[in-house]
């Protein structure tokens, strides 16, 4: 019996390990809040936000309708920082819930993005809370607009795969959302995942998956926790 007294041993602390290093991220409360939205999120309307409305004088538009689950710089693994918001939708199905254009800019979808559109802002006005500084160019990010098996996209037609710089206002629409996830086995829910891009140094955009990459859209498009985990239209 003894000889097994070093597994155990190592067993529970890599237990003990797992535990430390996974409750920081792990959010019980919100996965809760997320669980119950999606199972009748008729029943918990006060959380969602609308989308092509702007919260009182917000630079930005609300990019589209929904709960939003997941913020930017929220965990869902060891070492990962989410990039932007997760906004979940209230129908119950892909290609319903709209997405909007946040801000006027010149929108890109490259050839092999499925779901994908991404909008430059440049000369956006200076938001010192954010970081952001007066003329500099950023871009705007949308995805997930493509069905579960990635073989139908939801993207407006009028912005096909391949098309670069297309001018589009504030409101305009740019497809509905949906649950591709970037590959049939990788599942993630109904929702648009929005984020703000930083450029790079000849004027692309960064990659939007690295936070610092990115910037927190919160107050660009005037959000406030209204109760803990709760975002909606800040006061005036």
């Amino acid at each position: 019996m003894w000889r097994w007294w070093p597994l155990l041993v190592i067993a529970l602390v890599v237990v003990t390990l797992a535990f430390i290093l996974l409750r920081p991220w792990r959010n019980t409360a919100q996965l809760v809040r997320l669980r119950a939205w999606i199972d009748d999120p008729a029943g918990h309307a006060a959380w969602s936000i609308q989308g092509g409305q702007r919260c009182a004088n917000a630079l930005m538009l609300l990019p589209t309708t929904g709960y939003i689950g997941f913020g930017w710089n929220d965990s869902f693994r060891p070492g990962h920082h989410h990039s932007g918001l997760d906004i979940f939708s209230p129908d119950g199905q892909t290609n319903v819930t709209p997405v909007f254009a946040a801000y006027d800019g010149y929108l890109t979808r490259e050839a092999d993005w499925k779901s994908t559109v991404i909008i430059r802002h440049p000369d956006f006005p200076a938001v010192e809370a954010v970081g952001i500084r007066a003329g500099e160019q950023i871009w705007s990010y949308y995805t997930h607009m493509a069905a579960r098996d990635g073989a139908t996209s939801f993207v407006a037609p009028e912005f096909p795969p391949g098309v670069h710089e297309i001018f589009v206002r504030a409101g305009t629409l740019l497809g509905h959302q949906g649950n591709w996830g970037g590959s049939p086995l990788q599942l993630t829910g109904l929702h648009l995942h929005f984020s703000l891009v930083k450029s790079t140094d000849n004027g692309g955009y960064r990659d939007e998956r690295e936070l610092a990459n990115t910037y927190n859209p919160i107050a660009l498009l005037g959000l406030t926790e209204i109760t803990p985990g709760i975002w909606g239209c800040a006061i005036p």
